[in-house]
């Protein structure tokens, strides 16, 4: 069949929130992708910077036959070894202390600001609730990770968002902004929408300062950014700064549906059961594909 007859397919049954390239991926090897009829691609897109590995890496491939045959889901209702075994690695070659896994990176970011509000709630700072963001910044479709992101072209046609999230430009003073009432910062390392942009080492400690005079928490969104795409295995690792909360996917996953919020043990602490979850939530064959990745990307 052609690209053009899957792809009428297709459009007969997708809602037309997209407007992909008209090519249809039928298999991948490295860096390059086939079509349907045949042709080669270079990808340089790798999935909207998840197939960190590219495609059919042989290492991935046999993690997925191993784990397939044993079981592809529990849900949080149980432990699995590849979900311990990540969250080992993600502590001990991170900042953090705790790990929690989900499916997305606007999962992860939702999680960070829950649990920054949850953390000032737990220590009976009920008031501490708004999260300082930037413009340019892109933290995921969910209403949470929307009002957090900056950005009017995305929040037109889905008011009223929630509310509680106040917008500055890289750069602006930080003084009397962050203050007694600020739960979190909210801040990618590079900013990955509409251009390539990093923030200044400076101003991410400039952050880090801030948030320990006023009490707030510091979040570093990594979901584009992380696992090794800086060069460093995390991004805010070039600052010297240590945040207390981080979410990762993307390349975490390498290609199977996978994010985690990274945080420091008094932080986490505040997620206590029943406050916050996923039902997909380190899945173990997500899991085990993102621990041989990420050994392989460290």
């Amino acid at each position: 069949m052609t690209a053009e007859a899957w792809i009428e397919r297709a459009r007969a049954v997708f809602t037309p929130n997209y407007k992909p390239a008209p090519v249809v991926v039928d298999r991948g090897e490295g860096a390059y992708v086939f079509d349907v009829e045949g042709r080669r691609y270079l990808d340089l897109v790798s999935g909207i910077a998840v197939s960190a590995l590219g495609h059919a890496h042989p290492v991935l491939v046999e993690v997925i036959r191993e784990q397939a045959v044993k079981v592809l889901h529990t849900s949080n209702l149980y432990w699995n070894q590849p979900s311990i075994r990540l969250a080992e690695r993600l502590v001990e070659r991170s900042f953090g202390d705790k790990v929690f896994f989900c499916s997305s990176g606007a999962e992860a970011n939702e999680a960070c600001i829950k649990l920054a509000r949850r953390y000032h709630f737990h220590r009976g700072d009920e008031a501490r609730t708004e999260v300082v963001s930037f413009r340019n910044s892109f933290h995921g479709r969910t209403l949470g990770a929307l009002a957090a992101t900056a950005q009017p072209k995305y929040h037109e046609g889905f008011a009223p968002l929630p509310g509680g999230f106040r917008y500055l430009d890289v750069g602006d003073p930080l003084d009397g902004v962050v203050h007694a009432g600020t739960a979190a910062v909210l801040i990618e390392p590079v900013q990955g929408e509409g251009g390539v942009r990093p923030v200044p080492d400076g101003y991410l400690r400039e952050i880090r300062a801030a948030c320990d005079r006023a009490g707030a928490l510091m979040i570093v969104d990594e979901v584009q950014c992380g696992v090794g795409r800086t060069g460093d295995l995390f991004a805010y690792e070039r600052s010297g700064v240590k945040p207390d909360l981080m979410a990762l996917a993307k390349g975490l996953g390498a290609g199977l549906p996978l994010g985690a919020m990274i945080a420091t043990e008094p932080v986490a602490e505040a997620l206590q059961p029943g406050t916050h979850g996923t039902t997909y939530g380190g899945n173990p064959l997500a899991c085990a594909v993102g621990l041989a990745a990420f050994d392989i990307i460290d």
